[in-house]
């Protein structure tokens, strides 16, 4: 049996940790706040630049760009958005998991990680790992996007690479994330019937002409597109941990309270013992 020394020891062990899960539950619930505004705000940019491009794309006739091209014989690309520290729950591992049932042939896959934990997961599985971005999960900015984004398209314009996919987990509520897979490249069809009706009722004039215009656009839109899901990942990730470390302070306090319970049954039996020991020493002197 442990004894009180030893009892007290632990539950002073598990009001340390307890101290640091809330304080990091803290930590990410502020952090939180920031990441979901940062991603709701994105979103109506996002979306419309989505319909300008459709819109754009209605308008142009005859049109290539290298971005639209299909390069037969290249790798597949997967970008993988996941964290750089752990706590988070099951966020990191989630996404992994997705962004390997989309392997199909190991060696004929390049992958792009955002995060140390799908940087050293896929480097420690012989994958082929050939760009990493590391720092960025929590507080991702525009030109992280944009120099991922530059990485990507020069991949692709030189034909290394067939067609890109991106792994990402989409925020929804404080306790609902879902990884999810979209092609990035080469881009399909872009007039979509949507765009179609819109250019119907909405007219542009395009300067110098809609080809160029599209031309311009096509990167912009792939940036616009990576970094929406940066930020949609930087907010899953913090509510993963908010919810990781809110568990993690909760289990503690049912830890604490018993142990506390167990620490006053053996002291108890101890105070008994004792008092049984005094009991049969003064029987014995009779």
């Amino acid at each position: 049996m442990a004894s009180l020394q030893d009892i007290r020891r632990r539950i002073k062990s598990v009001k340390s940790i307890q101290q640091i899960t809330n304080a990091m539950n803290m930590v990410a619930t502020s952090r939180l706040r920031q990441a979901k505004e940062a991603a709701v705000a994105n979103k109506p940019y996002a979306d419309k630049m989505a319909q300008v491009v459709s819109d754009v794309a209605a308008n142009v006739t005859d049109f290539s760009h290298p971005l639209l091209e299909v390069y037969p014989g290249g790798k597949r690309l997967i970008l993988v958005i996941a964290s750089d520290k752990g706590l988070a729950g099951a966020y990191s591992s989630n996404a992994i998991k997705e962004a390997v049932a989309q392997v199909a042939d190991k060696g004929n896959t390049q992958l792009i990680t955002v995060g140390r934990k799908a940087r050293d997961y896929f480097s420690n599985r012989s994958y082929d790992v050939s760009g990493e971005y590391i720092g960025i999960s929590e507080r991702p900015k525009f030109e992280n996007a944009k120099d991922i984004a530059e990485d990507i398209i020069e991949r692709f314009k030189s034909g290394e690479i067939e067609e890109v996919y991106m792994v990402y987990t989409r925020f929804i509520s404080a306790i609902n994330c879902v990884p999810e897979t979209v092609k990035l490249l080469p881009f399909g069809n872009l007039a979509t019937e949507e765009g179609e009706e819109k250019k119907i009722r909405s007219e542009y004039i395009y300067e110098p002409n809609a080809a160029e215009v599209l031309g311009y656009l096509l990167p912009q839109y792939l940036v616009t597109t990576i970094y929406a899901a940066l930020l949609q990942a930087a907010a899953s990730e913090l509510s993963s941990r908010m919810n990781a470390m809110s568990n993690a302070t909760d289990n503690a306090q049912e830890l604490i309270a018993k142990l506390d319970l167990h620490y006053n049954k053996v002291r108890q039996a101890g105070i008994t013992r004792e008092i049984t020991e005094i009991v049969g020493g003064a029987e014995a002197l009779k």
